[in-house]
């Protein structure tokens, strides 16, 4: 039997599950988040983080998410390229998404340069992986971090996103296309200044980024690393996390008010259940401007909605 595991950040998680949400069965143990059977995979979806792909199809499936060698004991590296001594203390330009794993709101994508000069007052003014800090907290550094350092942070609102999404572009591609976009902008910026390195917090094995990319006029290849948990790695990512997040934030606010709800994060429950008290208050095409239409939560928020008429 063909296995591929793949380690995932929280949000991709998410992503999996809702995928394979209507070919869900039960877990067999205490360890394991989710499991879904489909004709020829198993997914299964581990607690620490690891999804499993077991089959003929495991290659393929695990390709939606990653990439890893089909092994039946080996797992993807959860490193990425090797990277270059001291890289911590060198000038790097980093990029990070949020968003992906959001019923509700955007995909934003940020990319930040500091340079080795700025490596110590990154820290000095609380950066360290955004996975520990609270949104409240990533609020308040933000403006200072954008203040002390060269960015760029791009939003996909919803519409669009619905938009290219219904035209068969995968959140893969899309995030991809945004994180080139957001690099070479900030590239543009501190021209003539070139970063030591380039690192982009890995979604995708490098041959899959890039031809996602292909079509582009302009791509970014000079010196690009790749690399799972980059928050840890290099200050940049880390900023480049807390700024993108701190976007997202302010778009859910800016949605939150224009449905007179506070929208929930994530793709659980409490989401159908907003979903479809929105959908009874401001109907169908409200609910789509708000939201990622394709996930499980639409047709989940559409049944409760109806289950409230009966």
């Amino acid at each position: 039997m063909s296995n591929t595991v793949l380690q995932l950040p929280e949000e991709s998680l998410l992503q999996v599950i809702n995928h394979y949400e209507n070919k869900q069965i039960a877990a067999k143990a205490p360890y394991i988040r989710f499991t879904a059977k489909l004709a020829d995979t198993v997914v299964t979806v581990y607690k620490s983080g690891k999804v499993m792909f077991q089959g003929a199809g495991a290659e393929r499936e695990a390709a939606r998410w990653g990439s890893a060698s089909p092994s039946a004991a080996k797992t993807a590296s959860t490193n990425g390229d090797t990277l270059p001594p001291d890289f911590v203390k060198k000038s790097v330009l980093g990029s990070d998404e949020t968003g992906t794993g959001d019923f509700f709101g955007p995909i934003t994508v940020a990319a930040c340069y500091v340079p080795a000069e700025g490596v110590a007052l990154a820290h000095e003014l609380g950066v360290k992986d955004s996975k520990q800090l609270t949104d409240d907290y990533m609020r308040k550094i933000a403006p200072d971090l954008k203040e002390a350092f060269t960015y760029s942070v791009l939003t996909l609102k919803n519409d669009k996103y619905n938009t290219i999404q219904s035209k068969g572009w995968s959140q893969g591609k899309i995030k991809a296309l945004l994180h080139n976009q957001a690099l070479k902008h900030v590239l543009r910026k501190i021209a003539p200044e070139k970063p030591d390195a380039i690192l982009i917090d890995q979604f995708a094995e490098r041959g899959i980024y890039y031809k996602h990319i292909k079509d582009e006029e302009e791509i970014i290849r000079e010196n690009v690393l790749f690399s799972t948990k980059a928050e840890g790695l290099h200050v940049s990512v880390a900023c480049a996390s807390i700024i993108a997040r701190v976007a997202f934030l302010e778009e859910m606010d800016a949605l939150s008010r224009k449905a007179g709800v506070t929208l929930p994060k994530g793709a659980g429950k409490i989401v159908d259940e907003a979903a479809a008290k929105i959908l009874l208050k401001h109907g169908e095409e409200f609910l789509q401007s708000v939201t990622k239409v394709h996930f499980a939560n639409t047709k989940k928020a559409k049944d409760l909605a109806k289950k409230h008429w009966r």
